[in-house]
């Protein structure tokens, strides 16, 4: 995988954990700096687990670090926008997702925005790969119910 599709993932992934454009660059290219200034000598498949969890640790540090920060990322998050084509789709599919519990929302973003695999995920949640299937399965099964019988999740 090239290194710039990787910094725009990991750019989203630090996006959709603080809703803020310049907080998630600087989150983005610490995460590189901190990478490359270890120098592992991790296999390839990897090294994407490790990119994720620098990222998900330092996001985890700007909420120990700014308690306020907790609110303004919550409201973004509720404005965070999908990238489907069909705009009607895209807020229904938003809303469904929004009422769905954080980890859940997260899960769902690194498997079909990012699209990382299910063991990746796992690495990246401290999850099992079986986890993943379960709470992935759940997660649409909800999706699909939410679309097909009403708007509740």
């Amino acid at each position: 995988m090239e290194l710039e599709e990787m910094y725009d993932r990991l750019y989203r992934y630090c996006y959709f954990h603080t809703g803020r454009k310049e907080l998630a660059e600087d989150l983005t290219q610490e995460t590189f700096l901190r990478f490359f200034h270890r120098n592992p000598s991790l296999h390839p498949e990897k090294q994407i687990a490790y990119l994720y969890t620098i990222a998900k640790n330092l996001c985890i540090d700007v909420y120990r670090k700014k308690e306020e920060l907790q609110e303004e990322v919550e409201h973004k998050v509720k404005e965070h926008v999908w990238p489907l084509e069909q705009a009607e789709l895209s807020l229904d599919l938003k809303q469904a997702i929004l009422q769905m519990d954080r980890q859940t929302q997260e899960l769902l973003l690194l498997r079909y925005v990012d699209g990382l695999s299910p063991g990746e995920v796992g690495k990246v949640l401290e999850l099992s790969r079986f986890a993943v299937y379960r709470r992935e399965k759940e997660a649409l099964r909800r999706l699909r119910e939410y679309f097909c019988v009403g708007n509740e999740v």
